[in-house]
């Protein structure tokens, strides 16, 4: 069984520093944290604060490729969780036909927030998910792309190659 949730923000794992978006239930009772990479998390943090880039970026390219063919995203799904590797896929209608891709759950949520679709998360994918402290503040602050900016500047070379994609 699906369940909609939304983006409640960004934050940092503190062992890793690895991007996490957080995902939260409309009711605010279940939690879904996905372990992101830094690019990702940027083009999360971009769409989240309506940030307008000078040239698009690759999600902003995808959107406006699928404006221009005249595809809507209908909707996104986080459908499965294997060896800590979330899955998900775009549900997408051109021309009355209904096509669902495979995707990385955050290139999929960066682009449902561009184009403003429902994130859906399977039931089962929020069970098997690691657990998330309400109570704890920093898992519900949304980090400015000013910090990711600032993150993204320092990267060298080598930091590119820890990220599994």
């Amino acid at each position: 069984m699906l369940k909609e949730m939304r983006v409640a923000g960004i934050t940092v794992d503190p062992f890793t520093n690895t991007p996490i978006v957080i995902l939260k239930d409309l009711e605010e009772k279940d939690v879904l944290p996905i372990w992101i990479g830094l690019l990702e998390a940027s083009s999360i943090a971009t769409a989240l604060e309506n940030v307008q880039t000078p040239r698009p970026m690759t999600h902003d390219l995808m959107k406006s490729i699928l404006d221009q063919l005249g595809v809507k995203v209908v909707k996104i799904e986080i459908n499965d969780l294997r060896d800590n590797t979330y899955f998900a896929v775009i549900h997408m209608e051109v021309d009355k036909k209904r096509m669902v891709i495979d995707s990385r759950p955050s290139d999929a949520i960066a682009l449902a927030l561009r184009v403003e679709a429902s994130i859906f998360v399977e039931e089962s994918v929020i069970k098997r998910s690691a657990k998330v402290d309400l109570a704890k503040k920093e898992d519900k602050v949304v980090v400015d792309t000013t910090e990711w900016e600032e993150i993204l500047e320092n990267l060298g070379p080598d930091d590119f190659g820890k990220y599994k994609m």
